[in-house]
């Protein structure tokens, strides 16, 4: 499928996810129509705990509270199961959600399958109203958009 135009509707999704806080893992399912009023970063990165995709989230990480101060989430999507995530999420820290697309089927609708690799490290800013509002999308998947540029891009949305 093509890649969502910046200032069309995003492509709705529910997916399962796991969060870890305060050392106990909670599942539960992530719907974007959830989050309608509020800015979302949506991250697809190819795997758990692979050198660039932890380097890319710990990143995240570590700006959390600044998204949060405006309002945004981050939620982290890659192929993996549940319990492959927890292990990440443990291993570095991570206490935004990480949502399990075992189908690809939200990969697929956001355009970011690739061959051969699973998907493009690729990043998506989704409006309070459910529209794309900006996107990076990996071509080598090595490089990844910092957590200082997608806060820029948040921040226009809530000014």
């Amino acid at each position: 499928m093509a890649i969502p135009e910046i200032g069309s509707a995003a492509p709705g999704f529910t997916l399962p996810g796991m969060i870890v806080r305060g050392g106990v893992r909670t599942d539960d399912e992530y719907s974007l129509d959830a989050e309608v009023g509020r800015p979302v970063v949506l991250a697809f990165y190819p795997g758990d705990a692979t050198p660039v995709c932890t380097a890319q989230l710990c990143s995240y990480q570590q700006e959390l509270d600044d998204f949060r101060d405006v309002g945004a989430v981050v939620w982290g999507i890659s192929p993996q199961g549940l319990d492959s995530h927890e292990g990440f999420a443990r291993g570095s820290s991570l206490t935004f959600p990480l949502l399990a697309d075992v189908g690809g089927d939200v990969i697929r609708a956001y355009g970011v399958r690739a061959p051969g690799l699973g998907l493009r490290r690729s990043v998506f800013v989704i409006g309070p109203d459910g529209i794309v509002r900006w996107r990076h999308i990996g071509l080598v998947g090595l490089r990844f958009p910092s957590a200082e540029t997608i806060r820029a891009q948040v921040d226009l949305l809530v000014d």
